[in-house]
């Protein structure tokens, strides 16, 4: 080995060991608490600046310095944040969301508390704790790594923090004390980022945002590992280190010259593209739906006094304007940040690179030197760049379709370090470049008006995204992904619209501020901005474009009149309270407005002072007894009012037992099944509050398909042979279905049909394979083995939105509305994405289930289980569906509300709808199905009339 692959390959262990020691902290911390710490940089910068500190600013000696600053300062950094900003957010069901931007906000928040504290200058004299030598830093890798591997595997804390992570009130249920596993966790996490700062400053540029960059870009070692291999992390930390070192040697002198240059000092930066967007994707748990807070309007008369604000600049002068310009053009940037996250639900951390790009564009066809294009004026310019960046929101939004929660962070992120590495710190780029403002334009005062006519054209672009159809799909989407492709949304291409059109509008505010400040400044579009920016329009309002303007004005107005930091540490602070203040700050005040308003307490007069005493006396001899009690409705599967069901167990009764005795749905006094095509006795419940009212008893006509449900009004036909469309007696089949889970077969086999005008219900144990069949059905799982045929036509791999648009419709165990909609919203996006699309089906299938009272303009958060089945299934039916699938349809609801559930499933099933029903109720089974299929070890093992089967199953 020659002498310079030696000296570099030692090179290259000395970065892959301060790499290896950053990936087993962000393991470590993620294993511990399923948090990915996007601060574990900031630790590691406030760490090396506290070192220096000690020794540099107050004489300290380097041994006692460091011993404080690792094995005291920093560990307490991490129990801090594990008890005053993550246990929180866990004790509240760890939203990934919310987990998210608190990490966020603590990198913010002490990224701006360095810079208040030390400055933005990078600092050449911070001490060094361990010498070049790369032995030294790679045996403290080794070493920390297999102590850690060894206390996972074998001691009971590792088991204990594996259970915490997979599901904490389980662990807790336990007996593990999950906060003392969580906080040794951040601990640990805290040390080894301290570790890797204090070994790199001596290196590397010290200063608030060059190191925490530094740090988070070698995360790529940790997403490779997946999140959970520590010598998997370890030996891509030292073969990346090497290579990038080795890379040196290579001098070419063609076109490839720069460009192998820049691969050979980012390569981490490549690997971290590679493994967020190649390797499959981390946090897979993030994928679950998340329900969404109702939006709080905003005080009125806010926009005014917000278009009077964005007003008052144009009487400015001097510097004051000059710094108010930036505000208009960074507003436009956060609205692109409103439609991606806001509104659309998808997580963006790399906004900063489509507006810097937006800015070089503008600058390279004003120059005329962008490749192919002649030279531009300004104005045009900015019209170009525009449309050249926005069909690059695809670089974000092709993740976006496969990746959720902490993989698309990673993966948006990873594309903005990328952009900001490869292109705006590349002198071939950004040399020589200037960018000037439009011709009539130049003063500062007429480029504010020109501003604001660009920020009305983006604020009213986000409007319209935010109305309408369009509007109202990105919102389903946001709130119940699955829910929103099962009611039709076009769930991957709404995704990449939504990224296209927020590149586009960063690109607006990227060229906007680069004339502005009259020049191409790559430090600001720095990544760190990305992380700053997507904080700040969380936390101040997501879906709010107040919120966004509001924003800007504080990001430029507390920079420009204090010290560099005031801002980020303000809006870091914000974020890291988000455990605590959900709603947001705007909420936070109000409830602490409102505590602080003086409260009148009504007081009763003597007559009813004495009314009271006299309802008490004659209450008093029932107290206790139970008589006379309204029956409680239950909320979840099994849980059910006096007279319903009885279930065992967590998902379901064993068969013998499993029906009631009496007042089960479809069973007379007596027990005796009624036969499907009986209307039922049962009087239709009252209305809850909020919850409408059922409709009366659906009489089921005795002309079989075509009939017209009663009350479904004119345009909304629930079914007929005009329906069905020519697709046969069996409009759905599966014909020998199979699906298999590393190794284990979920369906064996499976052959199934749906035949029109008649209910088939899908009954069995837990395990029996019942759910799987129907995600294959539905969409939402593609079997390995089989087809799934609609009126012949071989659907197999069609996606759930695309089965949806030919007619198959569905509803959830699990309730899949979109709380942020209205009642009248959620059906009306059924209507406008399914097979027909009617005006009128909306409305039809509003009165059909009894919600087109009051309730309708409600908004779908917070309100009873009974009435969110009935929007489930109104939105479902919206869609004029050949085909409708129901998965556990009665869960949560009480008897009275199952009996007007299966009145209106009744009617469907004779207006000519195919229905499926997977049910573990079997009092709602045996009065509804004409066919019951029995599945057990992912086969069906009986089939025939619902009488027969079930009372065989019973009798076993």
């Amino acid at each position: 080995m020659s002498s310079l692959t030696y000296d570099l390959t030692l090179a290259g262990l000395s970065v892959g060991g301060a790499a290896a020691l950053t990936g087993i902290g962000l393991i470590v911390t993620y294993r511990a608490t399923g948090v990915l710490n996007f601060a574990h940089g900031a630790i590691a910068m406030v760490c090396a600046y506290l070192l220096r500190q000690f020794t540099v600013g107050w004489g300290w000696p380097l041994a006692p310095a460091a011993a404080v600053t690792l094995l005291v300062v920093a560990p307490a950094i991490g129990t801090a944040l594990e008890r005053f900003v993550f246990r929180p957010l866990s004790l509240r069901g760890g939203d990934p969301a919310q987990t998210l931007v608190a990490s966020i906000g603590v990198f913010v928040l002490l990224v701006g508390g360095a810079a208040l504290v030390w400055g933005t200058g990078a600092r050449a004299d911070a001490p060094t704790l361990v010498s070049a030598d790369p032995w030294g830093q790679l045996a403290v890798a080794v070493a920390l790594a297999a102590g850690v591997g060894a206390v996972t595997r074998w001691t009971r804390f590792g088991t204990e923090s594996r259970a915490v992570v997979d599901d904490r009130p389980l662990a807790v249920l336990g007996g593990v004390d999950a906060d003392r596993v969580a906080a040794a966790g951040w601990a640990f996490g805290s040390f080894t980022a301290g570790l890797t700062g204090v070994l790199l400053a001596p290196y590397v540029r010290l200063d608030p945002y060059g190191l925490p960059l530094l740090v988070i870009e070698v995360m790529a070692v940790a997403v490779a590992a997946r999140m959970r291999s520590l010598p998997v992390a370890v030996l891509v930390a030292l073969g990346i280190g090497v290579a990038q070192s080795q890379l040196t040697r290579l001098h070419p002198t063609d076109w490839a010259e720069p460009l192998l240059e820049a691969v050979g000092a980012n390569l981490f930066v490549v690997a971290l593209l590679v493994a967020a967007l190649v390797l499959p994707g981390i946090g897979g748990r993030d994928a679950l739906p998340r329900p969404a807070a109702v939006r709080v309007p905003a005080p009125p008369g806010t926009r005014v006094v917000a278009v009077v604000l964005f007003l008052l600049p144009l009487g400015f002068a001097g510097s004051d304007l000059s710094t108010s310009v930036q505000v208009p053009a960074l507003g436009v940037v956060l609205l692109s940040l409103v439609v991606v996250t806001g509104r659309g639900g998808q997580i963006s951390l790399g906004q900063a690179a489509y507006a810097g790009l937006g800015a070089l564009f503008t600058a390279l066809l004003a120059a005329g030197r962008f490749p192919g294009l002649p030279r531009l004026p300004e104005l045009a310019a900015l019209a170009v760049a525009v449309l050249l960046v926005a069909p690059l929101g695809l670089l974000t939004g092709w993740p976006a379709i496969e990746r959720h929660g902490l993989a698309l962070a990673v993966a948006t992120f990873a594309v903005g370090v990328g952009v900001s590495r490869f292109v705006f710190e590349q002198p071939y780029a950004v040399a020589g470049l200037t960018l000037d403002r439009p011709a009539g334009f130049g003063g500062d005062r007429a480029y504010y008006a020109l501003e604001l006519v660009l920020l009305a054209a983006a604020l009213l672009a986000a409007h319209t995204l935010r109305r309408g159809r369009t509007g109202r799909a990105l919102a389903a989407m946001r709130d119940h992904e699955a829910g929103a492709s099962a009611a039709g949304v076009r769930v991957p291409a709404l995704k990449l619209t939504a990224f296209v059109v927020g590149a586009a509008l960063a690109a607006l505010g990227g060229g906007m501020l680069g004339m502005g400040l009259r020049a191409f400044d790559a430090t600001e579009y720095d990544p760190v901005r990305s992380l700053l920016w997507f904080a700040a329009v969380v936390v101040l309002g997501a879906d709010s474009v107040l919120g966004a303007l509001v924003a800007a004005a504080l990001l430029v107005g507390l920079d420009a009149g204090a010290r560099g930091g005031v801002a980020a540490a303000l809006i870091g602070l914000l974020a890291v309270l988000v455990g605590r203040f959900p709603e947001g700050p705007y909420e936070a005040l109000r409830t602490a407005l409102s505590h602080l308003r003086p409260t009148h307490h009504a007081s009763l007069t003597p007559l009813g002072v004495r009314t009271r005493a006299r309802l008490r006396a004659a209450a008093a001899p029932w107290a206790g007894s139970g008589v006379g009690r309204t029956p409680v409705t239950g909320t979840g599967a099994g849980a059910r009012g006096a007279g319903g069901s009885a279930r065992g167990g967590a998902g379901g009764a064993p068969w013998a037992g499993a029906r009631g005795a009496s007042g089960g749905t479809g069973r007379d006094a007596g027990g005796t099944a009624q036969p499907p095509d009986a209307t039922p006795a049962d009087a239709t419940p009252a209305a809850g509050p909020g919850q409408g009212a059922w409709p009366g008893p659906v009489p089921v006509a005795s002309g079989g398909p075509g009939t017209t449900v009663p009350g479904a009004g004119a345009g909304a036909r629930m079914g007929g042979p005009g329906r069905v469309g020519g697709l046969g007696a069996r409009p759905l089949e599966g014909r020998g279905l199979r699906v298999e889970h590393g190794g284990f077969t979920a369906l064996d086999g499976v052959t199934l049909d749906v035949p029109v005008g008649r209910v088939t219900a899908v009954v069995g144990p837990n395990g029996a394979g019942k759910s799987t069949l129907f995600h294959c059905l539905a969409g939402t799982l593609r079997p390995s083995g089989g087809q799934v045929l609609l009126g012949g036509r071989d659907i197999t791999r069609l996606a759930a939105h695309a089965r949806t648009r030919l007619g198959i419709a569905r509803t959830f165990q699990e309730l899949a509305v979109f709380p942020s909609l209205t009642v009248a919203e959620n059906v009306r996006v059924g209507a406008e994405q399914g097979r027909i699309t009617d005006p009128g089906a909306a409305e039809g299938a509003l009165r059909l289930l009894g919600l087109d009272g009051p309730v309708r303009s409600l908004p779908a958060a917070g309100l009873p289980t009974g009435t969110l089945r009935r929007v489930e299934l109104a939105r479902a039916l919206a869609g004029s569906p050949r085909v409708l699938l129901l998965d556990e349809p009665a869960a949560g609801l009480d008897t009275g509300e199952v009996a007007a559930l299966a009145r209106v499933l009744r009617a469907l099933a004779a207006d000519g709808t195919a229905l499926l029903v997977v049910e573990h109720d079997l009092d709602l089974v045996a009065g509804l199905a004409h066919t019951v299929h029995v599945m057990a070890a992912g086969r069906i093992v009986a089939s025939g009339p619902a009488d027969r089967v079930l009372d065989t199953r019973a009798g076993a």
